[in-house]
């Protein structure tokens, strides 16, 4: 069963079909835009502040269940690779900041977050469905777009993670 998933996991991860585009939308095999960052729990940035490592989007809202489900992994993930192979950051869709903040503090997310009440970035990262999650290389051009709610920090999703960067992540010492 392990292996079944590792194999649908990489081939989400590597996958360049499924749904149809947003407006403005950067395909996978191109490069993004460079795009101002609106920080929640942090400081204005841009996606280029991001370049030389990887990159991992995750597109949440703090209403959407999916997205508080994976949210946890995606913390963990951040605690043991952000900032160093590789970088993690989540933009919000949510309408209203003090409903995405709230989620942040209650939840206890310590990667940046962005947000994104204008669609500009929920276009240009294909996310008409959430959450959604776009892998970038460190040069900028997107290798990846994984849909739906997924345990980012199983070991099977740090190997799917570290194939489409063509790096190698230890996983976590148990």
């Amino acid at each position: 069963m392990r292996i079944f998933f590792q194999a649908f996991f990489l081939a989400a991860v590597l996958s360049t079909t499924a749904f149809a585009g947003t407006p403005g939308e950067v395909k996978v095999g191109s490069y993004l835009r460079e795009a101002t960052l609106d920080g929640l729990n942090g400081k204005t940035k841009k996606f280029s502040d991001f370049k030389g490592k990887p990159l991992i989007i995750n597109v949440w809202a703090s209403w959407c269940g999916p997205c508080r489900a994976e949210m946890g992994s995606i913390e963990r993930l951040a605690q043991r690779y952000n900032g160093k192979e590789l970088n993690v950051i989540g933009v919000s869709t949510d309408d209203y900041r003090n409903k995405a903040a709230a989620f942040i503090e209650q939840t206890g997310i310590t990667f940046e977050n962005f947000l994104d009440s204008k669609l500009l970035l929920e276009n240009m990262l294909g996310a008409n469905t959430i959450p959604i999650t776009v892998l970038v290389d460190a040069d900028g051009r997107v290798v990846g777009k994984i849909r739906g709610t997924h345990v980012w920090d199983s070991p099977t999703a740090i190997d799917a993670i570290g194939a489409a960067f063509h790096i190698k992540l230890m996983h976590q010492v148990q």
